[in-house]
């Protein structure tokens, strides 16, 4: 990928992300990292909001990526998984307990420098795999308007309820929220709170003021409009 289209991308990511952080999210409305990855799991992007790097909690900037590896590697075609839709699923006796120890970060792209590009079109985990299995919310997939899916997107810097949130709202304002199926009382990927109807799929509440309400609130995902195609009369 060209300097040019690197720069391109991360504008974009970054423009979405700050627009959506500055909203009401149900949360602490800290500034927050975010990472996007291909299908092939490479790192595409990586932004945070603020003035400054360190406006943010700095490991995030890792958390976000091992979402978006996550939300990558964890989802199908036909069938979307969150990160937060993983949480219950790998407690002490679900069936996916111990799930987090198959890939490990490759900490050489996660503390690779030098820090003072962290966050910009330079980052050096740029084009890179950093691997990692996050099980909270934060993590989500892309899919384009045909459905095909082309990677994911993870972001981190507050509750992992508001991460979920922030996710969410910034895919459907790229448009990339076009997703076929998943675990959600709803059918799709979102944040179903325990006790909510996806037993197996949930995730607790954070216990941050305005949490339930935004995300009630969340949009729905967008359907893939199939040409019908009628025999000749």
């Amino acid at each position: 990928m060209s300097r040019a289209s690197k720069t391109i991308i991360h504008n974009v990511v970054k423009s979405l992300l700050s627009t959506v952080q500055a909203e009401d999210n149900g949360g602490f409305g800290f500034n927050m990292w975010g990472n996007v990855v291909n299908r092939d799991g490479k790192v595409c992007a990586v932004v945070f909001t603020g003035d400054h790097r360190g406006d943010q909690w700095p490991d995030s900037r890792n958390i976000a990526a091992a979402k978006a590896y996550t939300a990558n590697s964890l989802t199908l075609p036909k069938f979307a998984l969150s990160t937060a839709n993983l949480y219950e699923a790998t407690q002490p006796g679900g069936s996916l307990w111990h799930v987090s120890n198959a890939s490990p970060v490759d900490t050489a792209v996660a503390y690779m420098g030098p820090a003072e590009d962290f966050g910009t079109p330079a980052d050096p985990m740029l084009g890179k795999v950093h691997g990692g299995l996050i099980q909270f919310g934060g993590g989500l997939g892309l899919y384009d308007s045909s459905g095909k899916l082309i990677g994911a997107l993870g972001v981190s810097g507050s509750s992992s309820c508001e991460d979920h949130v922030i996710a969410w709202k910034v895919r459907h304002l790229a448009q990339l929220d076009y997703v076929p199926a998943g675990p959600s009382q709803d059918g799709d990927d979102n944040l179903t709170f325990i006790g909510g109807g996806s037993p197996g799929w949930e995730h607790p509440e954070c216990g941050v003021a305005g949490e339930l309400e935004a995300q009630a609130g969340l949009p729905p995902v967008r359907q893939v409009l199939e040409l019908l195609i009628l025999p000749p009369k």
